[in-house]
């Protein structure tokens, strides 16, 4: 027998390295006597538990990384070094919708869609996406909360949001699926429930390069079927349409044109798509969307953006929404704004929510889902806020306030040794006025968003409460069936009474003279109105009196 090497290798074979396993079994097999070698027992030495683990500080917050505990791959603290990222790509299919619609034609599809909840989203959603509104938006969400952190606290979209803003069952079976499903299972759910042929479904898949099918394949094959098509015809076009809808609105992935068939086996059973509670579904989905594009590398952002942005334009009324005069409190909220880009730029933005602070004409939900008194009070905030104590020294630790860094903001400037910009600090000199400012136009606000259905009492009662605010008086003792008593004449009215209730002092003076044209072979001067005003806030008015006259030179002809 050939001696052996002490690795157990016979000799004249080629050495090789013990594996891991090996070195394991033999450490097991070595017995130390403690008492006898107290040195020779080995210690591990950890640097750090990975229960206790301590996270340092990131530039800009937090200070405590306890909660965010992988903010060093987030957007936020990338733009805080200097890096940046454009605009995220939106897929928003809010178009697509019009191009498959319910018409006479197609009433039992239109039954069915109607009985399963879902019926609203065919006509709330958006088809316009403001990119630079709902990037800057995302730069604020943080995965570990789920809520976005702004400078005076969190906020976060609830399940009373969705049901508000979409009209669609918050409530009822759980949407979950235990495992991915294989194409090859995707193909027979297409043949089974579809009533599509093995090659087609095979054929589409294959395209997709994914258990998914395209939205076009989706109105080809179907958006054809009318009430005088088989029955069996009118239950496949149903789920065709009902896969659609999700594809384009709850589940919108970042493919942009497809849908994953998994979604088709909630259709399988018409009867009961209305028992799911697919507003928390989309919830749930929109989260993940929103953590998956905070990560620097994303350029993309899917989930249903029309309720990232209708709950931008309700909980943001004065910074970013523009109200539908004709929206009626029966339909979704997300009808009640008109849905625009944004002219501001990313950085304008992040600006804007940099400065943003507590404020007090944040009203209380009015008709939502949950009673007051499981539902609180929405942004009712006096003083610094509704929180205890140790709230906001808390947040101020754990969290990353201001998203852009002072050297890279453009307008403003920060205090020393403040994070928050100078401006946005007011003093007791101008507190008053801008309050009142503020209270009065949240009343007026609050009137012209809720439509022309209102009472003539709600239209007095406002008017009222305006002119008891705006003149110096108590709020609460402003009536509402009582106008409201005049100014007194030895008081000095505050600037916002001056502003809202003195007469107008201009008077349009009359037309200038004209000087008659100059004697010459010249022809006579052209008057140029004065150009519109300007839109920037700084620019003065131009003087009515003034025009512009120019002179044209005629041509005169050579002699011959």
């Amino acid at each position: 027998m050939p001696p052996c090497t002490r690795g157990g290798y016979t000799s004249g074979a080629p050495r090789r390295r013990p594996t891991g396993s090996e070195r394991r079994r033999r450490v097991q097999l070595r017995e130390v006597d403690p008492a006898a070698d107290p040195d020779s027992v080995e210690h591990p030495q950890h640097d750090r538990d990975e229960t206790e683990e301590v996270f340092e500080g990131t530039p800009g917050g937090p200070i405590d990384r306890c909660i965010l505990r992988s903010f060093d791959k987030h957007i936020a603290a990338k733009i805080w070094l200097g890096a940046d990222r454009a605009p995220l790509k939106l897929v928003n299919h809010g178009a697509k919708l019009q191009l498959w619609e319910l018409d006479m034609e197609r009433s039992r599809i239109h039954e069915t869609v109607h009985r399963s909840g879902l019926a609203s989203l065919t006509s709330c959603s958006h088809r316009v996406a403001s990119r630079p509104l709902l990037s800057a938006f995302c730069e604020r969400w943080q995965p570990e909360t789920t809520t976005f952190h702004m400078p005076f606290g969190e906020m976060t979209i609830t399940l009373d949001d969705v049901a508000s803003i979409l009209h669609i069952p918050v409530t009822g079976a759980m949407i979950s699926f235990s495992q991915p499903l294989h194409v090859d299972d995707a193909n027979a759910l297409l043949v089974e429930l579809l009533g599509t042929t093995d090659v087609e479904a095979s054929r589409e898949t294959e395209q997709c390069r994914s258990p998914s099918v395209r939205l076009l394949w989706l109105r080809d094959h179907f958006s054809t079927i009318t009430d005088a098509s088989s029955d069996d015809d009118i239950v496949f076009a149903t789920r065709a349409f009902l896969l659609h809808l999700v594809g384009c609105t709850l589940f919108a992935d970042k493919s942009a044109t497809s849908v994953a068939v998994v979604y088709l086996e909630l259709f399988r059973d018409l009867s009961m798509v209305g028992s799911y509670a697919w507003g928390a579904a989309c919830l749930a989905y929109l989260y993940r969307q929103l953590t998956t594009a905070t990560r620097f590398e994303v350029r993309q952002l899917g989930g249903y953006l029309t309720l990232l942005q209708a709950w931008i334009y309700e909980h943001f009324p004065e910074m970013f929404s523009s109200p539908d005069m004709s929206y009626t409190e029966s339909r979704p909220r997300a009808l009640r704004w008109r849905p625009h880009v944004i002219p501001d730029s990313l950085q304008s933005v992040r600006e804007r929510l940099d400065r943003l602070q507590i404020s007090e004409y944040w009203e209380r939900w009015t008709d939502h889902v949950l009673t007051d008194q499981s539902r609180g009070r929405r942004c009712q905030y006096s003083g610094s806020g509704e929180s205890v104590a140790e709230y906001m020294a808390w947040y101020d630790r754990i969290s990353h306030r201001i998203v852009q860094p002072p050297h890279l903001r453009s307008g403003f400037t920060t205090d020393a040794g403040s994070s928050l910009p100078s401006h946005t600090a007011s003093t007791s000199d101008d507190t008053s006025d801008s309050r009142r400012n503020a209270r009065a136009l949240s009343l007026v606000r609050h009137v012209i968003y809720g439509g022309r259905e209102q009472s003539l009492d709600v239209f007095w009662g406002a008017l009222n409460e305006v002119h008891g605010i705006l003149d110096g008086s108590d709020e609460t003792s402003v009536s509402h069936n009582t106008p409201s008593p005049a100014p007194a004449s030895h008081s000095t009215p505050s600037p916002a009474t001056r502003l809202f209730f003195s007469p107008p002092t201009f008077v349009y003076p009359p037309p200038a003279s004209i000087d008659p044209p100059p004697a010459s072979d010249d022809p006579p001067p052209v008057i140029v109105p004065p150009p519109p005003a300007s839109v920037a806030p700084s620019a003065p008015a131009p003087d009515p009196t003034a025009s512009t006259t120019v002179y044209v030179r005629s041509k005169r002809k050579k002699k011959t």
